[in-house]
């Protein structure tokens, strides 16, 4: 089919999109770029690096780095438990680095653009155009225009036709990678399947490469021959008239069929003892633990109770060394027990009695994010409210026994509504129930029977003392490697209709309902089953602004709708139901189950049948086992065991005698500058945590430390004189307690100085007299500026408006300054309290945010009673 001129036009102007990045010859990021970036954009910590845990290898040695790549915010990717295995198992490669980089938020993008400046890793800042490999993890589809925007600001073509041997590996990796071809234009190669082995025989090939001097063919060539990896430059796909696949051809012998990596036991598969421990709050900020991987339910929409069989658990005793060892190299708070259904691990009750046991006194919490009414026994639900209710969440999926049936989901209301009641029995007071609608064979009688499921729940925790419900549900999308992968996805209206059904009807039983959005959901479906020739539209629609498309504040469904509109497309083409003799697009991609067994699970959906647990029962024949390597590996059943509870050496009644308050003296330099208050009351109390030391907690259903701090420091200064007061327990040697703390501080932290002080003394902001701050003056220094001091401090007052939680208020800044005086081309303020940005913007007569640029420091405190000195 030849190509419209228009179509022809606008690859052209991709080709020029990416031109003045690729012009860039940045080795790094300079540091005086990196400041002015940092100052210009909201959640600067995002940006940052040098967290604790994380590793910046020097060059000398290094001869394969790999940039890690989420194609989504920081606080997102950060949360995501693959990455931090590979990059621990990369970096502990003697001769490997690896390094991580995120999708930039809007603010950032804009700036990188403007000032012609690349995309960097967070570690070393370096470019990602540097790099050997960029791997690129795909989670979500609504994430792959992220990918498209980091490529063009890492200054790379975006078509892998289009770079030369010079560019870096671009792979990707992740549940999406089962059907990579919308992006298969774009990337060299695909890993399908688990990434722990796959990973270093990536690195090793690529160092190998480098070494002999191979071309990128060859390199490709090699990968092929490997299992798990799928090079889509081998495949030739064309298509019949009517738009259907008609061939997807090999290109290399032997290589018709890419079949998936498996990682067969997952109890001596690597697992990262040091996390990353991020400045800022992030989605998941908790010790996250696989403790297993696979699922065997077999419900028949689910992707990921396919692709990642057969069931593999890890050992309770391998579990606790490994949450232990990440609780005290973390601080963190809470501990994640993590799999596709924690509730059916073998061992759940005795490991979680067991983790209750050690760690309860540490006020650590346990939660279990992935609930399944069959799996939750009394008992089980008991320990799970021991240390805190961290949410109860249950996902029915659907409303009627009969579409339950259908989707082989295996729970009865009578379960539900049982295990909801012993819920709000043991004290939970929210129920969070998940469902989805435009299921196949969905009728508005099973809408029906959702709304009365819910109320029903809502009823079960009544005179309990609480009863709320929240009803989330999202729209079914058919996903590749599932039996439903034939099956039709209803369009926006069809959506909208259905959820207005649902709205209507939770209302008038007093539930709470949320949804996705109707045209996110349809876009989402396009690319989940979607062919190469998508890949014009992803380009189109990057080229017309879209990024973040999982977040409802950029996503742009007009934009969109141009992007098809403009290539020519009719993106409803690809929610039709498939024929089950037609080839699919993903049909090259071998997940360990044949097609044979998803078409006789489809029929078994339609007659309303049942497919058991092979875990309990009898073999399915899925085909995924050899029984002989590859095989269910489920730990064996163990008693639950006792452990003592953890005693302090002193006994309470010491302990109330020896109560103990110990005042610091912190700096804060560097890019510490840019980690807000609340990140850094954060960073400190894990840093406590990890430091072991004594501290009092307060009362409570949710304990915090007791310690105080001084009113927060302005984002952007840096200070040699913050305080903080410390609660302990009983007495801990000062010197001790700062040498601890400094060997637990991330980079740009420390504690300079330390004393006992009475009990009864003031907290740090009680007792602060003032604070000196030193202000580096533009040069040449403003002639009027010793003029406006003087009028300044003349002044009975000094009015300026600031903006504060989105609104504009007027303050008055002459009350809390007690002098001002220029030495060595600084300008120093003594402030009472308050921001010396808005004292000095006043006087410079500066926009605040090109003040924090001058990089002011606090030099200096006066205490009104000075225990510390």
């Amino acid at each position: 089919m030849k190509k419209p001129l228009k179509v022809l036009c606008v690859e052209l102007l991709r080709v020029l999109t990416w031109a003045p990045f690729a012009l860039l010859k940045v080795k790094f990021l300079s540091a005086e770029y990196q400041s002015d970036a940092l100052t210009r954009v909201a959640r600067p910590s995002r940006y940052l690096g040098g967290e604790l845990g994380a590793v910046c290898k020097p060059d000398d040695g290094i001869e394969v780095r790999m940039a890690l790549a989420f194609p989504d915010v920081y606080e997102v990717g950060m949360s995501h438990l693959g990455f931090p295995i590979l990059y621990h198992i990369l970096n502990s490669l003697d001769w490997a680095a690896a390094e991580r980089v995120y999708t930039p938020w809007a603010d950032m993008e804009q700036w990188l653009r403007e000032n012609a400046q690349p995309l960097c890793s967070l570690e070393t800042h370096r470019p990602l155009a540097d790099f050997d490999i960029i791997g690129f993890t795909l989670q979500y589809e609504l994430s792959y225009t992220n990918l498209l925007s980091m490529l063009q600001l890492a200054g790379l073509p975006l078509r892998r036709e289009q770079r030369d041997e010079s560019a870096p590996l671009i792979v990707v990796g992740g549940p999406c990678a089962y059907n990579p071809e919308p992006l298969a234009d774009f990337f060299d190669c695909a890993l399908v399947g688990d990434g722990e082995e796959a990973i270093v025989e990536l690195a090793e090939l690529v160092r190998r490469g480098k070494q002999e001097g191979w071309t990128r063919r060859q390199l490709l060539e090699e990968l092929a021959t490997r299992e798990g990896f799928y090079v889509p430059e081998l495949f030739a796909v064309s298509y019949q008239q009517d738009g259907k696949v008609a061939e997807i051809k090999s290109l290399k012998s032997g290589y018709e069929k890419v079949r998936r990596r498996f990682l067969a036991d997952l109890e001596t598969a690597p697992f990262p003892a040091r996390p990353i421990i991020p400045f800022m709050q992030t989605v998941h900020n908790r010790v996250a633990m696989e403790i297993a991987r696979g699922c065997t339910r077999g419900c028949r929409f689910c992707q990921a109770g396919y692709i990642y069989r057969p069931v593999r658990e890890r050992s309770p005793e391998k579990i606790r060394e490994l949450i232990n060892t990440a609780l005290e190299n973390s601080g963190y708070e809470e501990i994640s027990l993590l799999s596709l259904s924690t509730g059916d691990y073998t061992c759940i009750e005795p490991l979680l009695q067991q983790l209750m046991a050690e760690h309860a006194d540490d006020r650590v919490a346990v939660s279990l994010p992935s609930l399944r009414v069959g799996s939750l026994t009394p008992e089980l639900m008991e320990e799970i409210q021991k240390v805190r209710k961290t949410g109860f969440t249950l996902a029915p999926e659907a409303g009627s026994e009969r579409l339950r049936a259908v989707i082989n989901k295996g729970i009865s209301a009578d379960d539900l509504l049982e295990t909801t009641g012993n819920a709000y029995r043991l004290g939970w007071r929210l129920i969070k129930l998940y469902f989805m609608l435009g299921l196949p064979t969905e009728t508005d009688e099973d809408l029906q029977a959702l709304i009365e499921l819910a109320a029903q729940v809502k009823h079960s925790g009544k005179g309990t003392g609480g009863n709320d419900v929240n009803v989330a549900v999202s729209t079914f999308i058919p996903k590749p490697h599932t039996p439903f992968q034939w099956e039709a996805q209803i369009g926006i209206e069809d959506t909208l209709r259905k959820q207005r059904v649902l709205r209507d009807g939770l209302k008038k039983k007093k539930l709470r309902f949320k949804y996705h959005g109707a045209e996110s959901s349809f876009l989402e479906g396009v690319f989940a089953r979607g062919d190469r020739r998508l890949s014009a539209v992803l380009e189109r629609a990057v080229e017309l602004g879209c990024r973040f498309d999982g977040w409802h504040e950029h996503f742009d469904f007009a934009r969109w709708q141009q992007a098809f509109a403009d290539c020519h497309f009719d993106p409803a083409w690809y929610l039709r139901r498939r024929d089950e003799d037609e080839i699919l697009p993903w049909e090259h991609i071998d997940c360990g189950l044949p097609k044979s067994f998803f078409l006789r699970e489809r029929q078994q959906a339609f007659a309303e049948t049942a497919t058991p647990d092979c875990r309990d029962g009898d073999c399915h024949a899925c085909g995924v086992c050899d029984f002989k390597e590859l095989r269910m590996r489920l730990t064996d059943v163990v008693a639950p065991v006792s452990l003592p509870k953890i005693q302090d050496s002193v006994s309470e009644e010491d302990k109330a005698e020896e109560l103990t308050r110990v005042r610091l003296r912190l700096s804060k330099r560097g890019r510490a500058r840019m980690v807000g208050h609340l990140e850094y009351l954060k960073m400190f109390q894990r840093a406590l945590r990890r430091a072991k030391l004594p501290i009092r907690f307060s009362n409570g259903f949710h304990p915090t430390p007791k310690v105080s701090y001084l009113e927060a420091l302005p984002m952007g200064v840096t200070s040699e004189a913050e305080l903080i007061d410390l609660e302990l327990l009983y007495p801990v040697a000062v010197e001790q307690i700062i040498l601890d703390l400094n060997a637990h501080l991330p980079e740009g932290f420390a504690v300079v100085a330390g004393a006992v002080i009475p009990w009864k003394s003031p907290t740090p902001s009680a007792a602060l007299l003032s604070s000196l701050y030193r202000v580096p003056l533009p040069q040449p220094i403003p002639a009027a500026l010793s003029e406006r001091m003087r009028a300044f401090l003349n002044a009975e007052q000094v009015l300026v408006t600031r903006l504060k939680k989105g609104r504009m208020e007027q303050v008055d800044l002459r009350p809390n300054v007690l002098d001002m005086v220029i030495i060595d081309d600084e300008l120093e303020l003594n402030l009472i309290k308050g921001s010396p940005l808005l004292v000095a913007g006043t006087l410079l007569e500066m926009d605040i945010e090109d003040v924090r640029r001058l990089q002011l420091r606090k030099i200096g405190i006066t205490l009104k009673e000075s225990p510390a000195g």
